[in-house]
């Protein structure tokens, strides 16, 4: 258990040290060809039932749906008897206050039509992506809960775990097609959402 417990503050240390430096990096370096390159590479195939898919996918991270999201899932959980996980579920909603002020910090602005085209205009500033960060914290610890809850129906295990699973995989492209951030705006807000999800995991596994 030590061996496994110090190999997680390991990881965890790396991942903050990469975002870390990430963050530092675009913060003095705010425009990169390689995200351009990598941003009309993907636009490239575009239609509109493709914008509407990957509308479709970031549709979670919207404001205000991204915070009934949470909290009906919390209740939902809350009412199935499972007050603890509801609990949990509810502090997801701290990340927007971490995200908001890293956003601020950091301050890069979002890709502009000079350089990509925009299906979604969006607020704030561009590094790190919110819905990514969300959607690797939120989903990624539904998929935790599914695979620890073993009294909960398997089909209703399977069916929520395939479904975060897309959408945790969809998130980071579809805000790229979308051209509200840049690749590298969607690896900061993996790191910081695996960062997050670190201690709400340490958390609901302690044993009190």
């Amino acid at each position: 258990m030590p061996l496994k417990r110090n190999t997680l503050i390991f990881i965890l240390a790396l991942l903050i040290a990469a975002f870390a430096c990430l963050s530092f990096f675009i913060a003095k370096h705010p425009i990169l060809d390689f995200d351009i390159k990598t941003s009309l590479f993907i636009q490239q195939y575009h239609a509109d039932w493709l914008d509407q898919l990957m509308l479709a996918i970031s549709f979670f991270g919207e404001l205000p749906y991204s915070l009934l999201s949470v909290v009906i899932v919390a209740i939902v959980f809350y009412q199935q008897q499972y007050k603890r996980e509801g609990i949990f579920i509810s502090t997801v909603l701290l990340s927007g206050l971490i995200i908001l002020g890293i956003k601020n910090i950091i301050n890069r602005p979002r890709p502009t039509a000079f350089y990509v085209r925009l299906v979604e205009v969006n607020r704030f500033q561009s590094y790190p992506s919110g819905h990514v960060l969300s959607y690797t914290l939120f989903f990624g610890f539904l998929i935790i809960l599914m695979n620890t809850l073993n009294d909960v129906p398997k089909l209703t295990r399977n069916i929520v775990t395939y479904i975060s699973a897309f959408l945790m995989i969809g998130i980071a492209p579809s805000r790229i097609y979308l051209g509200a951030h840049w690749l590298t705006d969607t690896v900061g807000g993996f790191l910081l959402g695996l960062i997050c999800l670190f201690p709400l995991c340490y958390f609901y596994f302690k044993k009190g």
